[in-house]
This record gives C-alpha cells, sequence and structure tokens, in this order.
C-alpha cells in the first residue's frame, strides 16, 4: 500500500514539504506538484543538513523554488535535469547583496552542499542563492556570482 503525501508534514524543524513544494506557476497553470516519497526523503536531507543551519544562524528564510516536477520545471524554464526535480535543491531569497554574500559564505564553510550558486538575473535583475544537497555528491562546487537569464 502506498503512502499519502502529506503536504503539512514537517521536514525538518522549520520546513514543512508544502513550503518546499509550493509555486505560483503551478497553481496558475494547474500543475501538480506533489513529490513521491524518494523525493520527498531528499527534501528532508536538504532541509535538515543545508537549510536548517541556515535558519539557525539567519533566522527565517524564504523558499522560492524548491520541488519541480517535470513539468513545473519547464513551465519556469528550468534546466533539464535540476536538481529541483530530485528534490535535492531549493531557491532561496535574498534581501540584499550583503545579506546574500553572508548567506553564501556561511552555506560554503559550514554544510555539505553539493553545489552552491549566487545567482543574478540579468532580465530582472533579481537575486537569490541556489544551493543543492545530495546523498550521493558532494561536489562543494561553489560559484559567487553567476548570471541567470
Amino acid at each position: 500500500m502506498e503512502r499519502t503525501v502529506n503536504m503539512n508534514e514537517h521536514l525538518s524543524e522549520h520546513f514543512t514539504l508544502r513550503e518546499m513544494c509550493q509555486s505560483g506557476t503551478a497553481i496558475r497553470k494547474g500543475i501538480n506538484n506533489t513529490p513521491d516519497w524518494k523525493t520527498v526523503e531528499r527534501l528532508r536531507a536538504l532541509c535538515i543538513n543545508v537549510l536548517e543551519p541556515l535558519r539557525r544562524r539567519f533566522g527565517v528564510i524564504r523558499i522560492t523554488s524548491g520541488y519541480r516536477c517535470e513539468a513545473l520545471n519547464i513551465a519556469v524554464g528550468g534546466a533539464p535535469h535540476s536538481q529541483h526535480m530530485r528534490g535535492e535543491a531549493a531557491d532561496i531569497h535574498v534581501s540584499s547583496m550583503e545579506v546574500g554574500r553572508k548567506m553564501y559564505e556561511f552555506i560554503r564553510l559550514n554544510t555539505q552542499f553539493d553545489q552552491l550558486l549566487f545567482e543574478h538575473s540579468t532580465k530582472s535583475g533579481a537575486t537569490w542563492i541556489h544551493v543543492s544537497y545530495s546523498e550521493l555528491f558532494a561536489r562543494k562546487q561553489a560559484i559567487p556570482y553567476y548570471k541567470a537569464a
């Protein structure tokens, strides 16, 4: 018997599955962005190993993009093999460049991330941090200034 996914489930002390899956684009386009259980467990690992330490250091953080099913990833123009689709990545809102740099450095020096990008949109001028965690890989790939489309 397959377990039912509970979107209100806590993945860690401060992060819920709903928070890691919510998407305005999914709502607008009627996309069901509910992950399977393997993906839920990868999201849990991301929350425990990267996002919780970041929250303990900086207080409340806002996830702008977590899990994306394939249809949602296509709708937002995500990379074809994005770690978001496996529940291994999150994008974090950055309120200022100074805070972003501090968060970036904290993650780089204090967590076992796989990939860390301080992203800057050339279109909107927005900035955010993309971070991934994988139990299989810990490439520690860190790029402090990554221009996104």
